[in-house]
């Protein structure tokens, strides 16, 4: 695909990107509030956990899909925002598509399935009519509830992986500034690294995203957006010159100019040698 191709592309796909990112947004900070309110147990003891379970499953199953769609745009905002970066830079992994694909699947559907699944161990569990440890800790302890643990951590895995790679490379290209690159970065590590329920690092970094695709950006899109070619940021060092310079009056020191001579002068200030004087004596004879 040529420069002119792709540019056509993004400029045809921007605002269904921007859309999107905005969309991932809202939806993975809507999952965790579903999944964060409404009862919870107070003590952690397994028969009061599936009792627990079992009262809040509409919630948690309605936020786990919310959920799963917030992954799934996450992981399409992502490709895209990939296939920019490599359309700059051709050394750019395939691998890392992959990754935030993958990622973006697995831990939406692992996550879904799984509070389907817990939902129905809960119903019966609380039906059963000997709400015993023994009960719980067997209807809890099959294989699908452990694949499904397990999938979820390791497509969050993929996911943290890409979403880290992605942005990384998107600012070597320059079509994240250093801000938003480190961001995206920190924000990939938190999807394993939880600090707060609620992913608000995330979506913040979402919300910045749509805004930039979206050519609303406050400082302007960076270049490589419009040229389609890699234009990296310039180190800090560079930046500190352009500020000293803007500073100066965008103008450098004129150099000292020399003063015109005349023609067969000496470049000395004056003229002391003693031929001198006799050849202007001999003149005046």
């Amino acid at each position: 695909m040529s420069v002119d191709d792709r540019l056509l592309y993004e400029s045809r796909m921007r605002m269904r990107q921007a859309a999107l990112a905005a969309a991932a947004a809202v939806l993975l900070v809507v999952a965790a509030i579903i999944q964060v309110t409404g009862p919870h147990a107070k003590v952690e003891e397994l028969t009061l956990d599936l009792i627990t379970v079992h009262k809040r499953y509409p919630r948690d199953v309605i936020g786990a899909a919310i959920n799963a769609a917030g992954l799934f745009s996450l992981a399409g905002v992502l490709s895209y925002l990939y296939g920019a970066a490599r359309a700059r830079n051709p050394q750019l992994q395939p691998f890392i598509r992959i990754l935030v694909l993958a990622g973006g699947a697995l831990a939406g559907i692992a996550g879904l399935a799984y509070a389907i699944l817990i939902a129905v161990k809960a119903h019966q569990f609380v039906t059963s009519g000997s709400e015993t440890y023994q009960l719980a800790n067997h209807l809890t302890s099959s294989a699908g509830i452990l694949v499904l643990q397990l999938g979820g951590q390791l497509g969050a895995l993929l996911l943290a992986m890409g979403f880290l790679l992605v942005s990384l490379g998107a600012m070597r290209v320059g079509l994240l500034t250093k801000l938003m690159g480190y961001l995206g970065i920190f924000a990939g590590i938190l999807v394993l690294f939880q600090i707060t329920p609620v992913p608000v690092v995330q979506a913040y970094w979402l919300a910045a995203l749509s805004y930039l695709i979206s050519g609303r950006w406050p400082t302007g899109v960076p270049p490589a957006w419009r040229s389609g070619k890699a234009e990296p940021w310039p180190s800090s060092s560079v930046l500190r010159q352009e500020r000293a310079i803007r500073a100066a009056g965008g103008r450098a020191r004129p150099s000292p100019t020399p003063q015109p001579q005349p023609v067969g002068a000496s470049a000395g200030a004056g003229d002391d040698r003693p031929d001198a004087s006799k050849r202007k004596r001999k003149r005046r004879r």
